[in-house]
């Protein structure tokens, strides 16, 4: 009764009693230490239960969570970089993408820079892990990504039968490669170039008169996204 009584006082006055650390506090160290373990000694010497004894967990907790260290490496990623790579709605298609390809540059060009090359390289043989990545980091990215397209063709800014997946490819693809190979900088005057081509080549097309005539009719393929 007096346990009880104490526990109730503490969390009266905001302090939390002592025992297990709530559920969301031991995620976030697990995540923490996911990426200062893996920053430090790459992916091939990351070990699960090197990060449960820093974030001081039973290894049990950890794989409650993840199945493997493939999925616990692409969320600890994809949560420390989540609310950076947001995509804008600013009313521009052009400003909204520059900028989120921006942030991306800056996360590559950051300590974090050498977490994505390591979940990159191990991913071509580790299938668990570049899934994870597509999944947990990529796949969410890519979504909103779908919907600043689809406002840039509602706005008239875009052509409605683009194909969005090779627009995203084309955007995104020079950015990797340059981030992986290293053959030139990744800047954002590269990004604003790279959008200017790539967006301006998916502007609606003016139709002459006689094109018009010639299409009139003739219904419109209705846009698809993934």
């Amino acid at each position: 009764m007096r346990q009880k009584l104490l526990a109730a006082e503490d969390r009266k006055n905001g302090k939390r009693p002592p025992g297990r650390p709530r559920s969301e506090e031991a995620r976030q160290a697990i995540l923490r230490s996911t990426l200062k373990i893996l920053g430090r000694n790459g992916f091939s010497d990351f070990k699960i239960e090197e990060v449960a004894a820093r974030a001081s967990v039973g290894k049990a907790t950890v794989y409650r969570w993840w199945p493997n260290k493939g999925a616990l490496i692409a969320d600890a990623f994809a949560s420390s970089t989540t609310r950076k790579l947001r995509f804008p709605d600013t009313g521009s298609v052009y400003t909204d993408m520059s900028q989120q390809m921006r942030q991306l540059i800056k996360v590559f060009r950051s300590r974090h820079g050498r977490i994505v090359s390591a979940i990159l390289a191990a991913g071509q043989s580790d299938k668990d892990l570049i899934e994870a990545f597509r999944e947990r980091f990529l796949w969410p990215r890519r979504r909103e990504a779908y919907a600043t397209l689809r406002r840039g063709i509602q706005r008239g800014e875009l052509h409605k039968e683009l194909d969005p997946d090779l627009v995203l490819d084309a955007l995104y693809g020079p950015i990797y490669m340059r981030f992986l190979i290293q053959h030139d900088r990744l800047t954002p005057e590269f990004v604003d170039r790279l959008c200017t081509l790539v967006l301006s080549g998916a502007r609606p097309q003016r139709k002459s008169r006689s094109q018009h005539s010639t299409n009139r009719g003739r219904a419109s393929r209705p846009i698809q996204f993934s």
